[in-house]
């Protein structure tokens, strides 16, 4: 059984998706190893220490590829276009990573075409038996904690108070919008940095969570807007309308805002409308986690950072990938879980009776077998 590991193509990725700690385990257990030469460098991994873990080094990416059982990846792999990695891989390769399914139509019908069977990350349930897998609390933790050192570092004021010859400076104050993993790690954060926090969610039972890390809980219980698996879900018009006036007197009164609402496999939620933006105090501070799925501030542009009504409004694009070294750690520990799973006795058990992997699995035997995946791409659920 071989595990192949390319390097990362993407633009701005610089994370890996199996560190040598994780190479070294899969070796043990019995399994092959190959990774591209190079893969692990942006993650502060050597081709050496991969070689120490028991992996081969592949400079060609072409046979790396071709002789994969198992794929494990970032992102997608690339599948239009000459050279394409896709068309590389052997019908019945695995492929492991963050797929994004639910969005990308045109590579699902890929991966069915060239009868892949490809394992979304992103649709592990969360359930205590996968907890270990679960990607999404693990690339947010980073995302929550690096948002909160972005506000600072653009944001005019000092986060903590400060008791200096020049008089008291009063600390900064930050709400956080949204109270899940990346929403805790930022007040997690923004606490530890002396800022004065306040948590907001619509589902009640975040309040013990916000205010066990020592921030003010100012959400609303809103039981509609809770979904399966503790998902977020999209609410009722006139939900909107008492959620929006109740954020527009909290964000008036912020330095910083960071935003972290999502609804999977649909658009972010738009919370902090033009309106509020006028409102709130000139050289306030918004940073929107939701920024690659629409944002959840109207003012919201993913990559960039621009100025509305005299507020900075950064819409960063997939910040785990700027911290590659502990993003990278956390991810291939998932991933390790996974191809655990996958392989029981040195043999692919792809296990559709297995609630992990018939919620994770999209596309198998040139089927797309997932049906939220299979909507995306006509076939109906």
């Amino acid at each position: 059984m071989k595990v192949a590991v390319p390097k990362e193509t993407a633009v701005g990725e610089r994370r890996v998706a199996l560190v040598p700690e994780s190479v070294a385990k899969l070796v043990k257990a019995g399994m092959e190893v190959a990774v591209e030469a190079g893969a692990g460098s942006e993650a502060g991994h050597a081709d050496a220490a991969y070689v120490g873990a028991g992996a081969t080094i592949e400079a060609s990416r072409a046979a790396l590829l071709e002789g994969a059982d198992i794929l494990t990846v970032v992102k997608a792999p690339t599948f239009a276009g000459p050279g394409a990695d896709l068309a590389q891989l052997r019908p019945g390769t695995v492929v492991v990573g963050m797929l994004a399914p639910l969005t990308s139509p045109e590579l699902v019908q890929a991966l069915a075409e060239r009868q892949v069977t490809s394992f979304s990350l992103e649709l592990v349930p969360r359930i205590t038996r996968a907890q270990k897998m679960d990607v999404l609390s693990s690339q947010a933790t980073a995302a929550g904690y690096k948002a909160v050192v972005l506000a600072a570092a653009t944001s005019g004021k000092f986060f903590p108070m400060l008791m200096t010859a020049a008089g008291t400076i009063p600390p900064a104050k930050v709400l956080v919008l949204g109270a899940g993993v990346a929403g805790l790690q930022a007040i997690a954060t923004a606490r530890r940095l002396g800022a004065v926090v306040q948590g907001y969610d619509i589902r009640p039972e975040t309040r013990e969570q916000v205010e066990s890390l020592g921030a003010a809980w100012v959400g609303q219980e809103i039981t509609e807007g809770v979904g399966s698996g503790g998902y977020a879900k999209e609410v009722s018009e006139d939900t909107k309308q008492r959620q929006r006036e109740h954020l527009h007197k909290l964000v008036q009164e912020a330095d910083v805002v960071i935003t972290t609402a999502q609804i999977p496999g649909r658009p972010a939620p738009v919370l902090i409308t033009d309106d509020m933006l006028a409102d709130m105090r000139a050289g306030a501070v918004i940073i929107d986690l939701a920024a690659d799925s629409g944002g959840n501030c109207s003012a919201t542009r993913a990559g960039q950072t621009v100025t509305q009504h005299g507020v900075t409004v950064a819409g960063p694009s997939d910040l785990p990938a700027s911290m590659p070294i502990h993003a990278s750690a956390m991810y291939s520990r998932n991933v390790l879980e996974v191809v655990k799973h996958l392989v029981k006795d040195g043999q692919l058990n792809i296990d559709m009776a297995d609630e992990i992997t018939r919620e994770s699995v999209v596309t198998k035997a040139g089927e797309v077998v997932n049906a939220r995946a299979a909507a995306t791409v006509g076939k109906g659920a």
